[in-house]
């Protein structure tokens, strides 16, 4: 990683790509052309810590009813009152993590990805520019913790798992790392990232 840690991500955003789906290696799966997806908006923040450039991920509290204990980005639903969906993410950081948006330098917006419980999420791209004073909010999330930024930009640390899902098989990308199984949107939307990263050279 460079001394700025954000210099390749923003070398990225200048990558062209398309948007992905929780159903992008399993392309037997058709979903129907009238399906109504809400939209959403997580932050993809990247700070100078502990672990040198490193990626802030939340553990989700075990009582959601949605993704219950998966790892994910700080974010949810676009609230009525969010401008747009910079601002839901933001806003969602603010509440979940205690990330003030006063720390934060947004540096783009990512392709969006559709989620299997019919969400189309907006990945935002920032920096974290100050310290900060993390706080999990009760009954949302479980746990914040960094990941290293090289290591979720490592297309070498990716691989293809499956599970049974509605009857049929799923596959999806999952990056762990220690303790921490990241899967699902979480590891697809860091893959589709990390493509963008290689591509830079």
């Amino acid at each position: 990683m460079t001394a700025d840690p954000a210099a390749r991500l923003r070398a990225a955003l200048d990558v062209s790509g398309v948007s992905s789906s929780d159903f992008d290696l399993n392309p037997d799966v058709v979903l129907p052309e009238t399906r109504k997806l809400r939209p959403a908006a997580v932050l993809v923040a990247v700070q100078r810590g502990a672990l040198g450039a490193e990626l802030i991920l939340t553990k989700r509290a075990s009582t959601l009813r949605n993704h219950p204990g998966q790892i994910a980005f700080p974010g949810g639903r676009q609230d009525a009152d969010d401008p747009d969906l910079t601002a839901t993410a933001l806003r969602e950081a603010r509440e979940e993590v205690g990330l003030p948006a006063s720390s934060v330098k947004v540096l783009g917006l990512l392709p969006p990805h559709e989620t299997v419980t019919g969400f189309q999420i907006t990945p935002v791209l920032a920096q974290i520019t100050a310290p900060v004073a993390y706080r999990p909010e009760p009954g949302e999330v479980a746990e914040i913790f960094a990941v290293p930024l090289d290591h979720v930009l490592d297309l070498g640390q990716f691989r293809v798992e499956r599970r049974m899902w509605r009857g049929t098989w799923r596959n999806y990308y999952i990056v762990p790392w220690g303790p921490y199984y990241i899967w699902g949107a979480t590891a697809r939307i860091l893959r589709g990232l990390a493509e963008r990263v290689s591509r830079c050279g």
